[in-house]
C-alpha cells in the first residue's frame, strides 16, 4: 500500500516567502491580500495545516506548524498572523458534526474569522441560538468565508449555561460572512495588514450543528494527538511562531547592517564590543527559544493520547515554552531596534514595520506576563487553576 507523503508546510512557506515580501507594502496599505497571493496561500495548503485530515486538512505537528509560521513572519507579519488565526479557527472542525465541518471546509478557499468573547450573549432557542451583538479583533476577516462568535449562553429561563466544572460555558457559533455587517475600523500601530475588523450580527439564527466549544478537548469528535491539545494552547504555538519570525528577520537584517554601518564617532557596528556581545546573546535567545519550543511540542505529541486530553502539567509545559519564545523574541526585537540606531525608524526599511508588528503582538492575550505565575502554580501544585490552556 502506497504511503501518503508527509506534508511539508515549511517548504511551502519558503517557496512563497519571496512573493509575500514583494506584496508586503501593498498588504500594509490595503489591509488585504492581493491576487495571486491570496489564492497561493490556499493552493499551498498553508491555511489548512491544523485542519483534520477527514475534512481535507494536513493535521501537521505543532512544531512543523510553528516553523512554517516563523518563515512566513520573516516575510510579513500580517500574513503570518492571519495564517495563525485561520489555522486556529480550523481546530473547531474537530468538534463539529461531520456534515457541518464539510459544509464549511469542502470549499477550498474556506476560512473562519472571529473575535474573542465579550459582554454579548447567545440566546438559546429551539434548535440552536439567536445571535445579536458586536465582536472585535476578527483577524483575517477580509479573507474569511465564515464568521464566528464566542459568547456565554443565556438559557430560555434567563439563566447562564454552566459547563461541567460549574463555570459559565463559552459557546462558539458559526455563520456565513454574508450574515454579518463588517465594520472597517482597524487602525493600530502594527499588524495593520491583518484587517482585524469588528463586526455586528443582528438576530441571526445558528443551528446547534454549527456550534461547539473550545473549552474541553474531551468534547471533540475527531481523534488524534494534535486535538488532545487544547485549542488555546495551539493558539499560543502560533503566536510564538509569528514572534520568532519577526524577531529573527530583524536580527538577520541587523547582521547585514552591522557590516556596513559606522555610527558617527564610533567603530563600525561589527567591530564594536558591545554590539558583538549583544548580537551573540540575541542569537542564543532566538535559537534557545526555538529549540525549547520544538522539543517541548514534540514531547507533548509523543505523550498525547488519541482521545484523552493532555493533562494540566503538560499544558503548563507547552504554555511555558510558548510564553518564553514570545517574550524572548520581543527582547531580541527591542535590542535590534536600539542597536540599529536611526536606520530603524524609517518606513520601507527592514526594522520599523517589524518592530511595530511585534509590539502589537506583545499586547495579545497569549503574550501576558501572568502566564508565568499560573504555570508555576501548576508545576509546584500551589493552588493550581481549575482549568488552564
Amino acid at each position: 500500500m502506497q504511503q501518503m507523503a508527509r506534508p511539508d508546510p515549511l517548504a511551502h512557506a519558503r517557496a512563497l516567502a519571496p512573493e509575500i515580501r514583494a506584496a508586503a507594502d501593498e498588504i500594509e496599505q490595503t489591509q488585504d491580500f492581493p491576487e495571486p497571493l491570496a489564492s497561493r496561500l490556499h493552493e499551498t495548503r498553508l491555511t489548512r495545516m491544523l485542519l483534520p485530515r477527514d475534512y481535507g486538512g494536513d493535521e501537521v505537528d505543532p512544531g512543523d506548524y510553528m516553523t512554517a509560521l516563523e518563515e512566513i513572519a520573516r516575510a510579513d507579519g500580517s500574513v503570518a498572523w492571519n495564517l495563525f488565526v485561520a489555522n486556529s479557527a480550523t481546530l473547531i472542525a474537530a468538534y463539529l458534526p461531520a456534515d457541518s465541518a464539510h459544509a464549511i471546509y469542502d470549499d477550498p478557499r474556506a476560512g473562519i474569522a472571529w473575535g474573542p468573547p465579550n459582554r454579548h450573549r447567545l440566546r438559546a432557542c429551539e434548535g440552536g441560538y439567536m445571535v445579536t451583538g458586536r465582536w472585535d479583533f476578527a483577524s483575517g476577516s477580509r479573507q474569511a468565508t465564515w464568521m464566528g462568535a464566542h459568547a456565554l449562553v443565556r438559557e430560555t429561563d434567563g439563566g447562564i449555561r454552566l459547563n461541567a466544572a460549574g463555570e459559565p460555558h463559552v459557546r462558539t457559533v458559526l455563520f456565513r460572512k454574508s450574515e454579518a455587517r463588517m465594520l472597517d475600523q482597524w487602525n493600530p500601530i502594527g499588524l495593520r495588514g491583518t484587517c482585524s475588523d469588528s463586526y455586528e450580527v443582528d438576530e441571526v439564527f445558528v443551528p446547534e450543528a454549527f456550534s461547539s466549544t473550545r473549552e474541553d478537548p474531551a468534547l471533540r469528535l475527531i481523534a488524534g494527538p494534535l486535538y488532545a491539545i487544547p485549542q488555546q494552547s495551539l493558539y499560543a504555538v502560533g503566536v510564538a511562531g509569528v514572534a520568532l519570525g519577526l524577531a529573527g528577520a530583524m536580527h538577520t537584517a541587523f547582521a547585514e547592517l552591522a557590516q556596513d554601518k559606522t555610527p558617527r564617532g564610533l567603530a563600525r557596528l561589527a567591530d564594536d564590543d558591545g554590539v558583538l556581545d549583544g548580537f551573540a546573546r540575541m542569537e542564543a535567545k532566538l535559537a534557545a527559544s526555538r529549540a525549547y519550543m520544538l522539543a517541548t511540542s514534540a514531547e507533548i505529541m509523543d505523550e498525547a493520547d488519541e482521545w484523552a486530553p493532555i493533562d494540566m502539567k503538560q499544558r503548563a509545559r507547552l504554555r511555558l515554552a510558548t510564553t518564553a519564545a514570545i517574550h524572548q523574541s520581543i527582547e531580541v526585537a527591542d535590542w535590534v531596534y536600539k542597536a540599529a540606531g536611526v536606520d530603524a525608524i524609517f518606513p520601507g526599511g527592514p526594522f520599523q514595520r517589524r518592530f511595530r508588528d511585534i509590539h502589537t503582538l506583545s499586547q495579545q492575550v497569549q503574550s501576558r506576563d501572568s502566564h508565568y505565575r499560573t504555570i508555576a502554580r501548576i508545576m509546584l501544585d500551589s493552588d493550581p487553576p481549575k482549568a488552564f490552556y
